[in-house]
């Protein structure tokens, strides 16, 4: 008797766990694996004379990819992603390293709250104030004149791209590191410091193992977004270089080849999937839950 109703709620468990899940399983079905299934039909597509979709089985659009000038953008958007990835994890882990263990609560909680706010406004909003602040009668060119100094070019070139990038993403890269950090056990450090090892020491003998699992966090967190990002490179750069979300926008609104914009967003697809599987096999994920 007991074990009958043992397993009427258990029955009832999961078919109420299902229903549950269920919303959410048909809005991912709805608005991303169907969308991925149609952008990957479209990839090996073409086009004809009035923009149009033909749909077939090619690899094209692809090789057009691989043999054509498109390749550099890739290698582009890679190498901006991965000085901004390691940018950002440098400042972001001394920053979350202080702010862990060294700053007092009440001024913890507010920088905490600085480092949050600029996430409640949008983005355009912050890439615009920066192109305030480089282009040539902007603040920081004023402050160059102040010195008796003329201030190099630095709007729409790859430094103001890699610094909006660094700006927008650095509250991405601080926050699961400061998480990791903060779960740290303080006596694990002070034992190694006790045992003779020094501060540097220390910091790459104990406290990045530890911290592993946000590091991977944070630099997923950061690489992924900006691989595709498309408004700073074509606010900060002006246009002049291009990169994955570029050309992807071009084909996509400008030239109007689907077929060919479905190939490289797939290429992209491909290239973020990796970064995640790399995730979910070596990231210790119970360092940052």
């Amino acid at each position: 008797m007991n074990s009958s109703n043992t397993s009427k709620r258990v029955s009832f468990g999961l078919d109420a766990r299902a229903w549950l899940l269920a919303p959410a399983c048909v809005w991912l079905s709805l608005f991303v694996l169907v969308p991925l299934v149609i952008l990957l039909v479209y990839s090996f597509g073409g086009r004809d004379d009035l923009g149009r979709v033909t749909f077939g089985f090619s690899f094209d659009n692809y090789l057009r990819f691989v043999n054509g000038p498109y390749l550099s953008a890739l290698l582009r958007s890679i190498a901006l992603s991965t000085v901004t990835t390691v940018s950002t994890l440098v400042v972001g882990y001394v920053f979350a390293l202080w702010l862990a263990l060294f700053s007092k609560p009440t001024f913890r909680n507010i920088l905490l709250l600085l480092i949050v706010l600029p996430l409640w406004t949008s983005s355009l909003l912050r890439i615009y104030a920066w192109i305030t602040i480089l282009r040539p009668t902007g603040i920081l060119a004023h402050m160059f004149a102040a010195g008796g100094w003329q201030m190099p070019p630095l709007l729409y070139t790859p430094f103001a791209v890699w610094l909006g990038m660094v700006y927008n993403y650095l509250p991405y890269m601080i926050l699961p590191l400061y998480t990791a950090i903060e779960k740290v056990d303080i006596k694990l450090l002070e034992a190694s410091l006790d045992l003779g090892a020094s501060p540097l020491r220390t910091l790459f003998k104990v406290l990045i193992p530890l911290t592993s699992g946000g590091i991977i966090a944070g630099s997923l967190m950061v690489f992924i977004p900006s691989l595709g990002d498309y408004v700073t490179p074509d606010l900060l750069g002006g246009g002049k270089y291009m990169y994955m979300g570029n050309l992807i926008q071009n084909q996509f609104l400008v030239v109007r080849d689907w077929a060919f914009g479905s190939a490289v967003s797939t290429v992209l697809i491909i290239i973020v999937s990796g970064a995640v599987w790399v995730y979910m096999k070596y990231a210790d994920t119970s360092e940052i839950a």
